[in-house]
């Protein structure tokens, strides 16, 4: 048996190139099968926690016509921080990596976004803010999680209509997409669920950040969970990394997404142009809309929604899109 590599959307700036990856043990269990059903389903989920990831094993990517080394870190994680030199692509751009197992050579190719000069970044949660997750009730979000598949799981009604016009907004070429990143507290294990939901319901193609890896049943049961200060580093990372955009920040009411987006704000003082934050039950929360409104006094453009076509009304009255 041979180990497995998985790569990720990776990201690009003028000046660095950073692409991430996991190594596993080899393993007998199978990949999530997006077509199993009810406990099938339930029982390859599961499945996608029963991996055991390779500490410091070689791996190396190709670019640019060097070849790159480096070792995975003890969860098997790896990422490429690399300079970018004189280099003049943009767009979604392939890259490989590869690892060596019994002088064999194991390669995949993934792609990276290095946006087109533009002004807008856009960032959003996942769970509730477009995908149906029902957080705020635990056993339900477990229960949906395990015995819906990929093909049965909601979507909220016009999020893609929203943010496609927003990965286009202010392009005149609609080949050129803004840089577009879905940062959840999900971990790595739901990669390909989250890659392949977002392709089904033609969303726009992002770039992933999620939380660190999970290998045991155990933690299965607690995922998504724990704090989300994750989230935020990733969040304030990008924002570091792309200085020059203006963004949009969606999230929902139901984990700690309004919070997050404030101290944002408040770092960026003139970066974040507005707020989405969608009402996941059945009325407004108060200290939400106290956070809101204390965005506001920072200039920032804020909606507080339970449809998005509300959102889609916003964005158009404060000319982000058309």
């Amino acid at each position: 048996m041979k180990p497995i590599l998985k790569l990720y959307r990776g990201y690009a700036n003028e000046q660095e190139l950073i692409v991430m990856g996991h190594v596993f043990k080899p393993t007998t269990v199978k990949e999530y099968d997006f077509q199993k059903k009810n406990i099938k389903n339930a029982t390859s989920v599961i499945g996608m926690f029963r991996i055991k990831t390779q500490a410091n094993a070689d791996v190396y990517l190709e670019h640019n016509k060097m070849k790159i080394h480096t070792k995975t870190l003890n969860d098997g994680y790896f990422k490429f921080c690399v300079p970018l030199d004189q280099f003049t692509r943009y767009g979604w751009i392939e890259y490989e990596v590869s690892i060596v197992h019994q002088n064999e050579t194991i390669t995949i190719k993934d792609t990276y976004i290095r946006p087109h000069k533009g002004n807008l970044g856009i960032i959003s949660d996942i769970d509730d803010t477009f995908l149906v997750s029902y957080t705020l009730n635990p056993l339900k979000k477990l229960y949906v999680l395990l015995f819906k598949n990929i093909y049965k799981r909601k979507i909220y009604e016009d999020v893609v209509a929203h943010y496609q016009a927003l990965s286009t907004a202010g392009r005149e070429n609609k080949e050129e997409f803004n840089a577009f990143f879905y940062v959840s507290s999900s971990e790595w294990n739901l990669y390909r669920f989250i890659i392949k939901f977002t392709e089904l319901h033609h969303l726009p193609k992002a770039v992933l950040l999620l939380k660190d890896i999970k290998t045991s049943i155990k933690d299965f049961f607690l995922t998504g969970g724990g704090n989300h200060n994750h989230k935020f580093d990733k969040i304030k990372h990008i924002l570091e990394f792309y200085p020059n955009l203006e963004y949009v920040l969606l999230g929902d009411d139901s984990q700690h997404d309004a919070f997050l987006y404030e101290a944002i704000c408040k770092i960026f003082p003139v970066t974040v142009k507005a707020v989405y934050i969608r009402q996941t039950g059945n009325s407004k929360k108060d200290k939400v809309t106290t956070v809101l409104k204390n965005l506001e006094t920072l200039k920032v453009s804020v909606c507080y929604f339970k449809n998005s076509s509300e959102a889609i009304a916003h964005s158009k009255m404060i000319g982000i899109i058309v």
